[in-house]
Parts: C-alpha cells; structure tokens; sequence
C-alpha cells in the first residue's frame, strides 16, 4: 500500500494547523479567538477553512459532544518537511547549504544559535561516521 501525499496547507490553513499543534483538540471558537489575536477574522471563515482542512485531510473532527472539536490531522515536523523541502527546491535550486548561507548571513547570529548550529553538525558528521558505508559498486 502506497503512502498518501501530503497535502500542502495553504497560508490561512498554516496558521490554524499551528494554533491546533500548539494547543491540541480544539473549538472552532478557540481557534477563531487564537487567530484574531493577529488579524481580524471572522467565525465563519474560520470555521468555513476548518471544513475544507477536513476535507484534506489537514484536521480531523471529533463529533462527539455538541461542540466540534477539531484536531490537527498532520503532524507538524511532516509539515515543516514538507514545506521546506518545496521552499529549498524553489528558491535554492535544492541546495540546503545556500539557505543556511543566506540564512546566517542576513541576520546577526547568538553565541546560543551558533553553539547549537555546531552541535547539530557535529551530531550528523558522528551519525555519518557511524552509517555504513554503500555496498552498491557504483558508488
């Protein structure tokens, strides 16, 4: 059985899924309160958006009680893969070693990011130190 894509969330469709991944279950009033907090916006667009995430699969709804209570139906590092992945691609020709030049080099950098910058690099060159090596001959 194959995997089912993911499917891209949309801008507005991003902002729900992170009030959903930050809070958990929730209402659409909820949701549309979190959201307001940034921008206006009304119930029923919220709760119109809610409808079509469901139908892509991007929420699921629990209709148990009353109140529809919706949840996040993708898991947000998926997501951010995901998009990343497009972003790169796009906007990089899918070199990841020019988004983090672009990236470090546009903004100043803490002491803290950069200790955690190396970290992350000394954890992957150890991971691929330790991967065996390919048997296939053409490599």
């Amino acid at each position: 059985m194959t995997k089912k894509p993911l499917p891209k969330p949309t801008e507005s469709e991003l902002e729900i899924l992170q009030v959903l991944w930050q809070h958990g279950p929730s209402t659409v009033r909820f949701v549309n309160d979190e959201l307001s907090r940034k921008r206006d916006v009304g119930y029923t667009t919220t709760l119109k958006l809610l409808q079509l995430m469901l139908d892509k699969g991007l929420a699921l709804r629990e209709d148990d009680a009353r109140t529809h209570v919706y949840r996040a139906g993708v898991r947000e590092e998926e997501t951010q893969g995901l998009l990343l992945d497009k972003f790169v691609d796009a906007a990089f020709g899918g070199s990841a070693m020019k988004l983090v030049m672009q990236a470090l080099g546009n903004r100043r950098t803490s002491r803290e990011e950069l200790a955690q910058i190396r970290r992350l690099l000394n954890d992957i060159e150890i991971q691929n130190d330790t991967t065996p090596p390919s048997t296939d001959p053409t490599r």
